[in-house]
């Protein structure tokens, strides 16, 4: 749990300082900057990394699963729909073509998966309801806080009027709540359970983007600033904590597949959110409203998503048991300890 929460806290610190060096880049060099920066960095990480890191294979290792790496193509025809639909129209050809193909690209994934023996992705995992429950929850993460964090800065800078950089430091109390709350989200899901703390951080989070919801061009920073804050403790309670569920509902072998999972459900709700999310806003601006107004409208969509994750995950989670064996660490006896298995159980009093 310890490194789950300093891995979301590691997140945070990169959400926080995207939007500020992107200001920067993008001030100084021009928007391109923001994608060039990435080579030289990535240039260094390689470097270190060959230098750094000690191979380790494994011999007994399955094959591939070379049809179920390329059947998740799916998610690019859906979010191509999405985000297209409002423009060309969402019966066109184009469009209903896109959710076709994606559709059955989705079934073909199942099956394929389904019948291998060594499939990337075992369904089996989710007759898990710890693990079912889990990840659901972490695409509403991903479609909430990803999704409404593309909208953030355009807020300042078309609707407000700032400049990239000054948008991007606005930006920083979501980020910066993330990056200081994170670190203890495991240590308070240890000692009181995943479904109280999940289900506050989500209600924070739903609540902070309902509130964001309402601000217009003439709200002064000092009532906006507290908003972004409280999205960013909110969904900081919630991330590790539902990747240490994932993980505790599977064997000690299956953790790091888990957790792969769990990210990757989470960059999946992220696609999402960025695509719904602007054609919502796309959808009001073609009736009418401004910007701003298509703004309010997706931050409303998103907190409404993610108060009704908060009763969902509030209601399921108690039900939900772990894995016999579960790779999730317990917590030495004490006055206040107790057992992530217990936190996550039918039986806890949460």
């Amino acid at each position: 749990m310890k490194a789950i929460g300093l891995w979301a806290g590691l997140s945070g610190i990169g959400l926080a300082a995207g939007p500020v060096a992107g200001g920067v880049l993008t001030d100084a060099f021009g928007w391109p900057a923001i994608f060039l920066v990435n080579l030289p960095i990535g240039v260094v990480l390689l470097l270190v990394g060959l230098r750094s890191l000690e191979e380790a294979r494994n011999p007994n290792a399955p094959a591939i699963d070379v049809p179920g790496r390329y059947c998740p193509f799916w998610g690019g025809a859906l979010t191509y729909g999405l985000i297209e639909g409002g423009a060309r129209g969402w019966t066109s050809p184009v469009i209903l073509g896109g959710f076709a193909v994606a559709a059955v690209l989705l079934a073909g994934f199942v099956v394929v998966e389904a019948r291998r023996s060594a499939p990337m992705l075992p369904l089996r995992l989710f007759r898990q309801r710890l693990f079912t429950v889990s990840n659901t929850a972490m695409v509403v993460v991903g479609f909430a806080l990803m999704g409404s964090s593309f909208f953030f800065s355009q807020f300042f800078v078309y609707v407000q009027g700032s400049s990239v950089l000054v948008a991007g430091l606005r930006t920083l109390p979501l980020s910066l709540a993330m990056v200081v709350v994170s670190p203890y989200a495991g240590r308070l899901a240890a000692r009181y359970g995943f479904r109280v703390v999940v289900t506050v951080g989500l209600a924070l989070a739903g609540l902070g983007l309902l509130a964001l919801g309402t601000v217009h061009a003439d709200t002064g920073y000092g009532n906006v600033w507290w908003r972004l804050g409280v999205v960013g403790v909110g969904f900081a309670l919630t991330m590790s904590p539902l990747t240490g569920a994932a993980i505790q509902a599977v064997s000690p072998q299956e953790g790091g597949l888990a957790s792969g999972i769990s990210s990757t459900t989470r960059q999946i709700g992220a696609v999402l959110g960025v695509a719904v999310l602007g054609a919502v806003v796309r959808a009001r601006q073609s009736g009418g409203a401004s910007f701003g107004a298509g703004l309010d409208s997706a931050f409303a969509v998103a907190g409404a998503l993610t108060l009704a994750a908060a009763v969902f995950t509030g209601l399921w989670l108690a039900r939900s048991k772990p894995a016999e064996g579960s790779a999730a660490p317990r917590r030495s006896a004490g006055p206040d300890a107790v057992t992530a298995s217990n936190g996550a159980s039918a039986n806890s009093p949460n």
